[in-house]
């Protein structure tokens, strides 16, 4: 389960794929009580989210009430509103991880991305509180055009800090389904570099090699999690099948959490996909090794179809191109739309 508490933000990232309004947010009880459902229908692993969690006041109380439940509990933030009474209660709570966005190892990049300055200063300083308290830390360095060559900067931090690293060049779309943030995606030519480069992908010779053979097992098989074994729940109680699956699946205002995870029309469509039914990719050569996301399909017009962003990853990975009909990369680039733009920082 993902769960964001809010949208709202004390940073205005240019790539973030929100509006940063605290409308309808559930309340504490509300919030209780979903876990407590949530519990009930067996999840075990808690991811918690935002927006900018710790603008959430009742931040502590919702994550001791997790805890109790024996939920597995993971914290996304963005690192610039922690302080060491924070690190030690979520230490003391047995937090799994803490991640942390870091942009770049410059501040003038990093800085210039959140739009807030001093913004790198605040979020290192909130890592090294969690470190000294022994919480694991991951920092998420989300590649774009402004960034795209600081990734290996940004892992040495990372080492120096004693956190774990992940990367990710994908840029989501807003979640209204506007596309001009996709122009922010890095070129093809950088992609290339960054997949063929050790710090960002460990084994480039294995992350490069071509795909095996498709058999009917791979085609049998579910091609992502979402709504399978993981759901996402928006800050006012809206389930969906992820975080980056705008396809709304109930409201548990309305309805019990379980109710809507066992019979949901729209859940019930996304299980009843297998690989054998996605056009063109089922009988495109990546089908086994491809990162298809559903959702990001889905915000292109179609459920059951291919993810230009993915389809693009997939070529430059192993120099094979995707099924003929795969989506064109230039649906990436947002070409002609309006900039998108977020309110103040709260």
């Amino acid at each position: 389960m993902h769960l964001d508490l809010t949208f709202r933000c004390n940073l205005c990232c240019v790539h973030c794929y929100l509006d940063h309004d605290g409308q309808r947010e559930l309340s504490t009880r509300e919030i209780r009580d979903l876990l407590e459902d949530v519990a009930a229908a067996g999840a075990l692993f808690l991811t918690v989210s935002g927006g900018e969690v710790f603008l959430r006041k009742d931040l502590f109380a919702v994550l001791e009430h997790a805890r109790r439940l024996l939920f597995d509990v993971r914290l996304k933030t963005n690192g610039t509103l922690i302080r060491s009474s924070h690190a030690r209660r979520l230490s003391a709570l047995g937090i799994q991880q803490v991640q942390v966005s870091i942009y770049s190892h410059r501040p003038e990049v990093h800085d210039a991305i959140t739009q807030t300055a001093g913004s790198l200063e605040r979020a290192l300083a909130g890592i090294r509180l969690l470190r000294t308290q022994g919480v694991r830390v991951a920092v998420a360095n989300v590649l774009m055009r402004q960034n795209a060559r600081d990734y290996a900067g940004v892992k040495r931090l990372a080492s120096e800090l004693g956190a774990e690293f992940t990367i990710d060049p994908t840029i989501t779309p807003h979640l209204s389904r506007r596309t001009s943030i996709l122009g922010l995606n890095i070129p093809r030519a950088e992609l290339e570099v960054v997949f063929r480069d050790e710090a960002a992908v460990g084994d480039v010779a294995c992350f490069t090699a071509p795909p095996g053979p498709v058999d009917a097992s791979t085609r049998d098989g579910i091609p992502c999690s979402a709504g399978h074994t993981a759901c996402y729940l928006s800050p006012c109680g809206e389930v969906y099948p992820c975080v980056q699956f705008p396809l709304r699946c109930g409201d548990v205002r309305r309805q019990a959490f379980a109710e809507i995870w066992r019979h949901s029309p729209q859940l019930k469509e996304i299980r009843s996909i297998r690989a054998r039914d996605l056009t063109p990719c089922s009988s495109c050569v990546h089908l086994g090794t491809c990162t298809r996301c559903p959702g990001l399909a889905y915000l292109e017009g179609d459920l059951r179809g291919p993810s230009a962003a993915d389809c693009e990853k997939s070529l430059v990975r192993t120099g094979i191109a995707p099924a003929q009909g795969a989506r064109s990369p230039a649906l990436r680039t947002g070409e002609g739309e309006p900039a998108y733009s977020c309110p103040p920082p709260v």
